[in-house]
């Protein structure tokens, strides 16, 4: 399996071991406030094996972010296959997630840069999108850094939850290869 890197993280596919740190970083509050609450110890090994098998079939999905320096696991970065019910849908998605230790450093969008250039370079990809509540700020900065540009026309309900819910609202994101900086 290929390893993606950047100045200071390696992207890898992930291992059995990583579960327990992935549950503690999911733990923390501050990276769940915009998502459905923290993960269980099965719920880590059922995302560590998803993703495994994403990257098995399309070369790429939400890689173990770690520390080159010393291997400690940040949480994920990556770009997957998204096929859920969206206008929009099926496509290929950004996303990332990070131990809150670690915010404002600059690795997700290191990151990010790195699993883009791969997706377009490598994998001949010719748009990537990605989505966020619209609250969730950080994200979406990191999004705009990146050079993707928010559609509003393209706003959705996440269609796993209830349209009432206050985590159903997302804005879209939109970047393809010719606008990679």
């Amino acid at each position: 399996m290929e390893n993606i890197y950047s100045e200071r993280l390696l992207l890898r596919p992930w291992k059995v071991e990583d579960a327990a740190a992935f549950v503690r970083i999911n733990a923390d509050p501050r990276v769940t406030e915009f998502l459905l609450g923290p993960l269980s110890l099965a719920q880590a090994e059922e995302f560590i094996a998803a993703q495994n098998a994403e990257y098995a079939a399309h070369g790429t999905c939400l890689f173990a972010a770690t520390l080159k320096e010393n291997g400690e696991l940040l949480g994920f970065i990556g770009v997957r296959r998204q096929t859920f019910d969206a206008p929009f849908a099926p496509c290929w998605e950004a996303a990332w997630r990070l131990a809150a230790p670690h915010w404002g450093r600059g690795y997700a969008g290191e990151g990010a840069r790195a699993v883009l250039r791969h997706g377009f370079d490598q994998l001949g990809m010719e748009e990537v999108v990605a989505f966020t509540v619209p609250q969730n700020l950080r994200s979406r900065r990191v999004m705009e850094k990146l050079g993707m540009h928010h559609d509003p026309a393209s706003d959705f309900a996440h269609p796993s939850l209830a349209p009432d819910h206050p985590l159903s609202k997302h804005a879209l994101y939109r970047i393809s290869a010719r606008d990679m900086q």
